[in-house]
């Protein structure tokens, strides 16, 4: 595959995902995840993240039928992201805050401070990657 073909192949990927994911989070929120309170770092209008959607699916597991599973699956590549956005940024603002990366590793159960901070490494790359 030339170079050309796979960036149009990717392309088509990454719409099809962020249309399953659409699809996905308006099942949930038709479900009743609407409903769900506004947080003080995501005040209205926005929309519950996908980990919202997915942590209401899990608590409402009792009223989903598969489709509403396959939604709450669907969703799970955005909450993964949303959470490294989150651990790569309290990383960041970790090491602003003058931690030094021992600490943060015995903070986070890492064996090393070098482990820690590829860890960090690896997570910022994807997202610069991702974006």
């Amino acid at each position: 595959m030339s170079r050309k073909q796979d960036i149009t192949h990717t392309g088509r990927a990454d719409h099809a995902q962020a249309d399953r994911e659409r699809d996905a989070s308006e099942r949930l929120l038709r479900l009743g995840a609407d409903a769900l309170e506004a947080r003080p770092w995501r005040p209205p209008p926005a929309p519950p993240s996908a980990v919202d959607l997915v942590q209401f699916a899990v608590w409402r597991n009792a009223d989903l039928d598969p489709e509403h599973v396959l939604s709450a699956l669907a969703l799970l590549p955005a909450a993964r992201a949303e959470v490294e956005g989150l651990e790569s940024a309290l990383l960041f603002i970790a090491r602003s805050a003058g931690l030094t990366w021992a600490q943060m590793a015995n903070a986070m159960g890492f064996n090393s401070p070098q482990a820690c901070q590829q860890h960090y490494n690896r997570l910022t790359a994807r997202q610069d990657a991702g974006s």
